[in-house]
Protein backbone atom coordinates (compact mmCIF):
# COMPACT_ATOMS: atom_id res chain seq x y z
CA UNK A 1 0.00 0.00 0.00
CA UNK A 2 1.60 3.24 -1.17
CA UNK A 3 0.90 6.20 -3.39
CA UNK A 4 3.59 8.85 -4.13
CA UNK A 5 7.07 8.74 -5.63
CA UNK A 6 8.56 8.03 -2.19
CA UNK A 7 6.81 4.63 -2.14
CA UNK A 8 8.07 3.51 -5.56
CA UNK A 9 11.46 2.18 -4.42
CA UNK A 10 9.84 0.16 -1.61
CA UNK A 11 7.51 -1.39 -4.19
CA UNK A 12 10.37 -2.02 -6.63
CA UNK A 13 12.40 -3.70 -3.87
CA UNK A 14 9.46 -6.04 -3.14
CA UNK A 15 8.92 -6.81 -6.84
CA UNK A 16 12.59 -7.71 -7.26
CA UNK A 17 12.64 -9.84 -4.09
CA UNK A 18 11.82 -13.55 -3.85
CA UNK A 19 8.32 -12.80 -2.57
CA UNK A 20 5.11 -12.35 -4.58
CA UNK A 21 3.47 -8.93 -4.73
CA UNK A 22 -0.14 -9.98 -5.24
CA UNK A 23 -1.63 -6.45 -5.39
CA UNK A 24 -0.86 -2.78 -4.98
CA UNK A 25 -3.26 -0.44 -3.16
CA UNK A 26 -2.90 3.24 -4.07
CA UNK A 27 -5.04 6.32 -3.74
CA UNK A 28 -7.24 7.15 -6.75
CA UNK A 29 -5.97 8.97 -9.84
CA UNK A 30 -6.01 12.73 -9.24
CA UNK A 31 -6.13 15.81 -11.52
CA UNK A 32 -2.64 17.11 -12.27
CA UNK A 33 -0.95 19.92 -14.19
CA UNK A 34 -2.45 22.90 -15.95
CA UNK A 35 -4.90 20.77 -17.91
CA UNK A 36 -6.06 19.09 -14.66
CA UNK A 37 -6.17 15.73 -16.41
CA UNK A 38 -6.43 12.62 -14.25
CA UNK A 39 -2.98 11.20 -13.58
CA UNK A 40 -2.16 7.82 -12.01
CA UNK A 41 -0.04 7.73 -8.84
CA UNK A 42 3.60 6.63 -9.32
CA UNK A 43 3.08 3.26 -7.60
CA UNK A 44 0.26 2.40 -10.02
CA UNK A 45 2.50 3.14 -13.02
CA UNK A 46 5.18 0.76 -11.70
CA UNK A 47 2.64 -1.94 -10.76
CA UNK A 48 1.13 -1.91 -14.24
CA UNK A 49 4.59 -2.39 -15.80
CA UNK A 50 4.69 -5.75 -13.99
CA UNK A 51 1.00 -6.60 -14.52
CA UNK A 52 0.29 -6.39 -10.80
CA UNK A 53 -3.39 -5.71 -9.97
CA UNK A 54 -3.98 -2.21 -8.58
CA UNK A 55 -6.78 -1.33 -6.15
CA UNK A 56 -7.70 2.37 -5.75
CA UNK A 57 -10.59 2.69 -3.30
CA UNK A 58 -11.87 6.18 -2.45
CA UNK A 59 -12.64 4.84 1.03
CA UNK A 60 -10.84 2.00 2.79
CA UNK A 61 -13.21 1.74 5.78
CA UNK A 62 -15.84 -0.25 3.89
CA UNK A 63 -16.91 -3.88 4.07
CA UNK A 64 -16.55 -4.17 0.28
CA UNK A 65 -12.88 -3.19 0.30
CA UNK A 66 -12.09 -5.34 3.32
CA UNK A 67 -13.75 -8.30 1.57
CA UNK A 68 -11.66 -7.63 -1.53
CA UNK A 69 -8.47 -7.80 0.54
CA UNK A 70 -9.67 -10.94 2.36
CA UNK A 71 -10.07 -12.66 -1.00
CA UNK A 72 -6.43 -11.85 -1.80
CA UNK A 73 -5.41 -13.54 1.48
CA UNK A 74 -2.08 -11.67 1.97
CA UNK A 75 0.59 -12.96 4.37
CA UNK A 76 1.83 -9.42 4.90
CA UNK A 77 0.82 -5.88 4.00
CA UNK A 78 3.65 -3.38 3.51
CA UNK A 79 2.72 0.30 3.76
CA UNK A 80 4.86 3.19 2.51
CA UNK A 81 3.32 6.68 2.32
CA UNK A 82 -0.15 5.40 1.49
CA UNK A 83 -1.76 8.52 2.92
CA UNK A 84 -4.60 7.17 5.07
CA UNK A 85 -4.91 5.67 8.56
CA UNK A 86 -5.73 1.96 8.29
CA UNK A 87 -8.76 0.61 10.23
CA UNK A 88 -8.44 -2.20 12.78
CA UNK A 89 -10.09 -4.80 10.53
CA UNK A 90 -7.53 -4.21 7.80
CA UNK A 91 -4.58 -4.21 10.24
CA UNK A 92 -5.64 -7.59 11.60
CA UNK A 93 -6.25 -9.18 8.21
CA UNK A 94 -2.76 -10.41 7.15
CA UNK A 95 -1.13 -13.33 8.98
CA UNK A 96 1.98 -11.28 9.84
CA UNK A 97 0.28 -7.90 10.25
CA UNK A 98 1.08 -4.64 8.50
CA UNK A 99 4.62 -3.24 8.33
CA UNK A 100 5.07 0.47 7.71
CA UNK A 101 8.12 2.25 6.27
CA UNK A 102 8.24 5.73 7.86
CA UNK A 103 10.73 8.45 6.89
CA UNK A 104 11.92 9.46 10.35
CA UNK A 105 13.60 8.04 13.43
CA UNK A 106 10.44 7.26 15.37
CA UNK A 107 9.05 8.33 17.79
CA UNK A 108 10.34 11.66 16.39
CA UNK A 109 8.37 13.21 13.54
CA UNK A 110 5.23 11.13 13.44
CA UNK A 111 2.84 12.30 10.76
CA UNK A 112 2.52 13.28 7.13
CA UNK A 113 5.63 15.40 6.45
CA UNK A 114 8.57 14.07 8.50
CA UNK A 115 11.25 14.84 5.89
CA UNK A 116 10.27 18.51 5.56
CA UNK A 117 9.96 19.20 9.27
CA UNK A 118 13.25 17.48 10.13
CA UNK A 119 15.03 19.99 7.86
CA UNK A 120 12.92 22.99 8.93
CA UNK A 121 13.63 22.28 12.60
CA UNK A 122 17.37 22.06 12.03
CA UNK A 123 17.95 18.35 12.65
CA UNK A 124 21.42 17.04 11.84
CA UNK A 125 20.22 13.51 11.16
CA UNK A 126 17.09 11.62 10.25
CA UNK A 127 16.42 8.17 8.85
CA UNK A 128 13.90 5.44 8.20
CA UNK A 129 11.97 3.27 10.65
CA UNK A 130 9.99 0.11 10.00
CA UNK A 131 7.22 -0.54 12.49
CA UNK A 132 4.41 -2.97 13.15
CA UNK A 133 1.32 -0.86 12.58
CA UNK A 134 -1.46 -0.25 15.08
CA UNK A 135 -4.52 2.01 14.94
CA UNK A 136 -2.61 5.19 15.90
CA UNK A 137 -0.71 7.58 13.68
CA UNK A 138 2.82 6.14 13.49
CA UNK A 139 2.54 4.80 17.05
CA UNK A 140 3.23 1.10 16.40
CA UNK A 141 6.12 -0.92 17.81
CA UNK A 142 9.50 -0.26 16.17
CA UNK A 143 11.10 -3.08 14.19
CA UNK A 144 14.27 -1.65 12.58
CA UNK A 145 15.88 1.78 12.13
CA UNK A 146 18.52 3.18 9.80
CA UNK A 147 20.08 6.65 10.25
CA UNK A 148 21.32 9.16 7.68
CA UNK A 149 23.01 12.56 8.04
CA UNK A 150 21.22 15.64 6.70
CA UNK A 151 23.76 17.47 4.52
CA UNK A 152 23.88 21.25 4.04
CA UNK A 153 23.11 20.81 0.35
CA UNK A 154 20.01 18.70 1.06
CA UNK A 155 16.52 20.02 0.54
CA UNK A 156 13.30 18.05 1.05
CA UNK A 157 13.45 16.73 -2.52
CA UNK A 158 16.99 15.35 -2.38
CA UNK A 159 16.58 13.99 1.15
CA UNK A 160 13.33 12.27 0.16
CA UNK A 161 15.15 10.48 -2.65
CA UNK A 162 17.88 9.25 -0.29
CA UNK A 163 15.35 8.06 2.28
CA UNK A 164 13.28 6.35 -0.40
CA UNK A 165 16.30 4.19 -1.34
CA UNK A 166 16.99 3.52 2.33
CA UNK A 167 13.34 2.62 2.93
CA UNK A 168 13.35 -0.04 0.20
CA UNK A 169 16.50 -1.61 1.63
CA UNK A 170 15.21 -1.54 5.21
CA UNK A 171 11.86 -3.06 4.21
CA UNK A 172 13.59 -6.08 2.65
CA UNK A 173 15.85 -6.42 5.69
CA UNK A 174 12.79 -6.31 7.95
CA UNK A 175 11.01 -9.02 5.94
CA UNK A 176 14.14 -11.20 5.98
CA UNK A 177 14.37 -10.94 9.77
CA UNK A 178 10.62 -11.61 10.03
CA UNK A 179 11.06 -14.89 8.15
CA UNK A 180 14.05 -15.81 10.31
CA UNK A 181 12.16 -15.04 13.54
CA UNK A 182 14.70 -12.38 14.53
CA UNK A 183 12.42 -9.34 14.84
CA UNK A 184 11.92 -7.92 18.32
CA UNK A 185 9.19 -5.23 18.22
CA UNK A 186 9.98 -2.42 20.67
CA UNK A 187 7.34 -0.05 22.05
CA UNK A 188 7.86 3.61 21.25
CA UNK A 189 8.86 5.99 24.05
CA UNK A 190 5.90 8.38 24.13
CA UNK A 191 7.91 10.99 26.04
CA UNK A 192 10.16 11.40 22.97
CA UNK A 193 7.36 11.74 20.41
CA UNK A 194 7.26 14.77 18.11
CA UNK A 195 4.94 15.52 15.19
CA UNK A 196 5.29 16.47 11.54
CA UNK A 197 1.88 17.78 10.44
CA UNK A 198 0.69 17.91 6.84
CA UNK A 199 2.14 20.89 4.99
CA UNK A 200 0.08 23.94 4.03
CA UNK A 201 1.11 26.62 1.54
CA UNK A 202 1.15 29.14 4.37
CA UNK A 203 3.93 27.16 6.11
CA UNK A 204 6.29 28.48 3.44
CA UNK A 205 5.90 32.17 4.27
CA UNK A 206 9.27 33.68 5.21
CA UNK A 207 9.33 35.66 8.45
CA UNK A 208 12.40 37.88 8.05
CA UNK A 209 12.51 38.58 11.81
CA UNK A 210 13.70 34.98 12.28
CA UNK A 211 17.40 34.10 12.26
CA UNK A 212 19.36 33.41 9.07
CA UNK A 213 19.69 29.74 10.07
CA UNK A 214 15.95 29.34 10.67
CA UNK A 215 15.06 30.87 7.30
CA UNK A 216 17.77 28.89 5.46
CA UNK A 217 16.38 25.68 6.99
CA UNK A 218 12.82 26.72 6.03
CA UNK A 219 13.81 27.33 2.39
CA UNK A 220 15.46 23.89 2.17
CA UNK A 221 12.70 22.09 4.05
CA UNK A 222 9.88 23.53 1.93
CA UNK A 223 11.56 22.84 -1.43
CA UNK A 224 10.05 21.57 -3.76
CA UNK A 225 6.61 21.88 -2.09
CA UNK A 226 5.00 24.06 -0.87
CA UNK A 227 7.99 26.36 -1.50
CA UNK A 228 8.94 29.48 0.44
CA UNK A 229 7.70 32.92 -0.44
CA UNK A 230 7.74 36.57 0.51
CA UNK A 231 6.33 39.76 -1.05
CA UNK A 232 8.00 42.20 -3.45
CA UNK A 233 5.93 45.19 -4.62
CA UNK A 234 2.75 43.35 -3.54
CA UNK A 235 3.66 40.36 -5.71
CA UNK A 236 4.52 36.90 -4.44
CA UNK A 237 8.24 36.18 -4.66
CA UNK A 238 9.23 32.51 -4.38
CA UNK A 239 12.70 31.72 -3.06
CA UNK A 240 14.24 28.34 -3.91
CA UNK A 241 17.77 28.54 -2.51
CA UNK A 242 19.98 30.79 -0.41
CA UNK A 243 23.12 30.89 1.69
CA UNK A 244 23.92 32.51 5.02
CA UNK A 245 26.17 35.58 4.88
CA UNK A 246 27.15 38.46 7.13
CA UNK A 247 25.21 41.71 7.00
CA UNK A 248 23.09 44.11 9.00
CA UNK A 249 19.80 45.84 8.45
CA UNK A 250 16.11 45.75 9.28
CA UNK A 251 14.50 42.29 8.91
CA UNK A 252 13.55 41.89 5.24
CA UNK A 253 15.66 44.86 4.06
CA UNK A 254 17.58 44.48 0.79
CA UNK A 255 21.13 45.53 1.77
CA UNK A 256 22.81 44.52 -1.50
CA UNK A 257 21.34 44.31 -4.99
CA UNK A 258 23.48 44.04 -8.09
CA UNK A 259 26.79 42.42 -8.98
CA UNK A 260 27.16 41.33 -5.36
CA UNK A 261 23.86 39.42 -5.58
CA UNK A 262 20.67 40.00 -3.63
CA UNK A 263 21.37 40.10 0.08
CA UNK A 264 18.52 40.45 2.56
CA UNK A 265 18.92 41.29 6.25
CA UNK A 266 17.28 39.11 8.88
CA UNK A 267 17.08 39.29 12.67
CA UNK A 268 20.78 38.43 13.03
CA UNK A 269 22.90 38.35 9.89
CA UNK A 270 21.70 38.09 6.31
CA UNK A 271 20.80 35.74 3.47
CA UNK A 272 22.20 35.74 -0.04
CA UNK A 273 19.28 34.78 -2.32
CA UNK A 274 20.45 32.46 -5.12
CA UNK A 275 17.34 31.37 -7.03
CA UNK A 276 13.86 32.88 -7.14
CA UNK A 277 10.69 33.50 -9.12
CA UNK A 278 8.39 36.52 -9.19
CA UNK A 279 4.65 35.98 -9.53
CA UNK A 280 3.88 35.45 -13.23
CA UNK A 281 7.56 35.03 -14.11
CA UNK A 282 10.06 32.20 -14.61
CA UNK A 283 12.29 30.53 -12.04
CA UNK A 284 15.70 32.22 -12.43
CA UNK A 285 19.15 32.39 -10.88
CA UNK A 286 19.76 35.72 -9.18
CA UNK A 287 22.02 37.13 -11.91
CA UNK A 288 19.37 36.54 -14.60
CA UNK A 289 16.62 37.85 -12.34
CA UNK A 290 18.40 41.13 -11.56
CA UNK A 291 19.30 41.59 -15.23
CA UNK A 292 15.59 41.92 -15.97
CA UNK A 293 14.29 43.53 -12.78
CA UNK A 294 15.97 46.12 -10.62
CA UNK A 295 15.47 45.93 -6.86
CA UNK A 296 16.59 49.04 -5.01
CA UNK A 297 18.70 48.82 -1.87
CA UNK A 298 16.52 49.60 1.12
CA UNK A 299 13.51 47.76 -0.31
CA UNK A 300 11.70 45.85 2.44
CA UNK A 301 10.53 42.36 1.49
CA UNK A 302 7.49 40.81 3.13
CA UNK A 303 3.82 41.52 3.70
Amino acid sequence: MGTPEFAVLSLRALIESEDDVIAVVAQPDRPKGRGRKLAPPPTKILAEEYNIPVLQPEKIKTEEFLEELKNLNPDLICVTAYGKILPKGLLELPLHGCINVHASLLPKYRGAAPINWAIVRGEGETGVTTMLMDEGMDTGSILLKRKIQIQDEDDAGSLSEKLSHLGGELLLETITQLKEGKLNPTKQDESQATYAPMLKKSDGEIKWENSALEIWDLIRGMNPWPGTFTKLDNKSLKIFSSRIVEGQGKPGEVIESGSGGLIVAVRAGALDILELQIEGGKRLDIKSFLAGRKIEKGTILGS
